[in-house]
């Protein structure tokens, strides 16, 4: 299968995913009281439609750069999305247990009214959580073959930053003050800097050369430089004064070594079937290894590599509760740290968001991890 169909089958996929929550929720809407006017229903099927075209029409805008106010539209597209997770979910779980109202049908209209409220409700918490600046979560990890006079490297990751029209200059500069304020020895960052845009991305390239540390900025890429062109992504990140790790290894420093991957996940779905870690991870010099790979895959085949540490992101830990149940059936390792063999991985909440600007249960975060010698 050639990467242009299965684009078009994942594009087909996501299209009928979003075109059936849609149709579920003017299903369960339909029968409630304040729908019984024809007027009503008229609305509803505007606003529905609106809903459905908003997000998509704002990629596709902010993409051309047709209007000045296409980030409006795609921010809107994305509150939307979010809104409508929530909804979609909390009716099928008071409309599951109840046979969608044949077994409690006096019972059906309350349940979805409260459904709906709940889910007006959560998307007030979760765009307020999203909202919020990344919080810091300190890590002490102790890290095989580390030279004794590198014990207390402080190492700060950044994972998900999801650059576009969404999270541009103003959240960046943030960002690099948050990380400044940390004084990181070694900066490692685990994918998806580039949200799907690079010409959005692409005036921001001297704020992110602004990110430093003595022992060098290290990246690999996600899924996300794949969508948006996996060349020009790479060649952008080194305008940054980036190291990409491309299925390679460096020394950071004597007896330190930083490894790492292009996306995992983005070569099962264009069907890439090599053996990255095996190139990432050969002959590489006794020392101490960091192994950086966007998805959290293949663990168990890392720690019998010799990895020390390795780190990962992608999951965003769901993002949007429960969403992350769902992520978990793909991803084990959701989010946290994991003892695998004698490697201990690291799974990052991710520092920015996608689609939605909303977070429910699952801050995101920067991760500062002072490294201790074995």
């Amino acid at each position: 299968m050639s990467n242009g169909t299965r684009f078009a089958v994942f594009l087909g996929i996501v299209l009928g995913v979003w075109t059936g929550m849609h149709l579920f929720l003017l299903w369960r809407l339909w029968g409630l009281p304040v729908m019984a006017g024809a007027g009503f229903r008229r609305w509803a099927l505007l606003l529905a439609a609106v809903g459905w075209l908003s997000y998509p029409l704002g990629r596709l805008l902010v993409h051309t750069r047709s209007f000045s106010w296409a980030p409006a539209v795609e921010l809107a597209g994305a509150i939307w999305m979010g809104v409508l997770f929530f909804a979609v979910t909390a009716l099928l779980a008071v409309d599951l247990p109840t046979g969608f109202g044949r077994l409690l049908p006096s019972w059906s209209i309350p349940l979805r009214l409260t459904a709906v409220a709940l889910a007006l409700l959560l998307s007030v918490v979760a765009l307020v959580q999203g909202l919020r600046p990344p919080t810091v979560r300190e890590l002490e990890l102790q890290l095989p073959g580390l030279p004794r006079e590198r014990d207390g490297l402080v190492l700060v990751q950044l994972s998900d930053l999801h650059l576009g029209s969404l999270l541009g200059r103003r959240w960046l500069s943030e960002r690099r003050r948050q990380v400044e304020f940390l004084r990181p020895d070694l900066l490692g960052i685990t994918g998806d800097v580039v949200d799907g845009d690079l010409t959005a991305v692409e005036p921001l390239v001297p704020l992110l050369s602004q990110f430093h540390a003595p022992l060098g900025v290290w990246a690999v890429t996600g899924n996300h430089e794949f969508y948006a062109g996996l060349e020009g992504s790479v060649a952008l990140l080194k305008r940054a004064g980036f190291h990409v790790l491309r299925d390679q290894w460096e020394e950071a420093a004597p007896g330190l070594i930083l490894a790492g991957v292009d996306d995992l996940t983005a070569r099962r779905q264009f069907g890439l079937p090599d053996h990255p870690l095996e190139s990432a991870l050969g002959g590489r010099p006794p020392g101490a290894t960091l192994f950086l790979c966007h998805s959290p895959l293949e663990v168990q085949r890392a720690s019998e590599l010799g990895v020390g540490i390795m780190l990962s992101g992608h999951t965003h830990a769901g993002q949007i509760w429960p969403f992350g149940y769902l992520v978990r059936l793909s991803y084990p390792y959701l989010a946290g740290s994991f003892r695998i063999g004698g490697m201990d991985l690291v799974v990052s909440r991710g520092t920015g968001t996608w689609g939605p600007r909303m977070r429910l249960f699952c801050r995101s975060e920067i991760l500062r991890i002072t490294l201790r010698a074995a």
